[in-house]
């Protein structure tokens, strides 16, 4: 058996933890929701919004000013095609009028559907903090050239090696249970405390939204938030996110 077969049965057998049990979540917590709250005391917080700022263990993956006055988290999968499709068309118009400027703080959370999701954000938080959102652009971008294709992982393992992993490299961090459990953290919180079952699913101040919405509709939401629009805001129905296949959970 080589050593890609044997990395990816081992995300494989990981991953399948995940549906057995919600374990380990107290552990993580300590007193982050009082120290999620202090970060973003430019305005005030509901509980709900406190509580979706704790990060997983190893920290959040985020752009942007933490103190601007809108906060969006995004749960995606990274073999997710709405998400690609968020990530290639809106978010360079997102990062450049919003997050660049000040207005938005955007957090990165990881919610794999499948073994080969969970692989390619391990590799891309293996790539380091400097790295990790220039990996997740060209993951995106190359997507149908490792997601989908018969020899997935690989494809990935290829696909690393141009990013500058050795193979050595490479396997040790699809065998990094650190990262993984990092990973398992992010999709099993998001799935049991706030209701995330699709993806894209993003979070703006707290108010879920789900899919992946044209750049034109999130401005719209976006400039709500900034005008001190207390009511939700509702977009179109649309079915541009995807669910999982066969469970529930990620």
């Amino acid at each position: 058996m080589n050593q890609n077969r044997v990395a990816i049965l081992a995300v494989a057998g990981l991953l399948v933890l995940i549906g057995l049990g919600y374990f380990g979540y107290q552990s993580f917590r300590s007193n982050d929701v009082i120290s999620a709250a202090d970060e973003a005391s430019t305005r005030d917080m509901s509980a709900f919004e406190a509580e979706l700022m704790v990060p997983g263990p190893l920290g959040d993956m985020t752009l942007g000013d933490k103190n601007a006055p809108i906060t969006v988290i995004e749960y995606a999968s990274l073999t997710c095609s709405h998400c690609a499709d968020f990530e290639n068309h809106t978010f360079p118009k997102l990062k450049e009028n919003y997050i660049d400027t000040g207005k938005v703080y955007y957090i990165l959370r990881d919610f794999p559907f499948d073994p080969i999701a969970t692989a390619a954000f391990m590799l891309a938080h293996c790539s380091g903090a400097d790295r990790y959102f220039g990996f997740i652009e060209v993951l995106y971008a190359e997507q149908p050239n490792w997601a989908f294709t018969q020899t997935p992982m690989d494809d990935l393992k290829k696909f690393a090696r141009q990013g500058g992993f050795s193979s050595e490299a490479f396997d040790a961090c699809m065998k990094n249970e650190k990262i993984f459990e990092h990973v398992k953290f992010n999709a099993m919180r998001g799935a049991k405390e706030f209701g995330v079952q699709s993806t894209p699913t993003f979070f703006i101040n707290g108010e879920k939204i789900e899919g992946a919405l044209p750049y034109e509709d999130f401005d719209a939401i976006l400039k709500k938030k900034l005008g001190g629009d207390a009511s939700p805001s509702t977009p179109p129905e649309h079915d541009d996110h995807d669910t999982p296949v066969e469970t529930e959970t990620p």
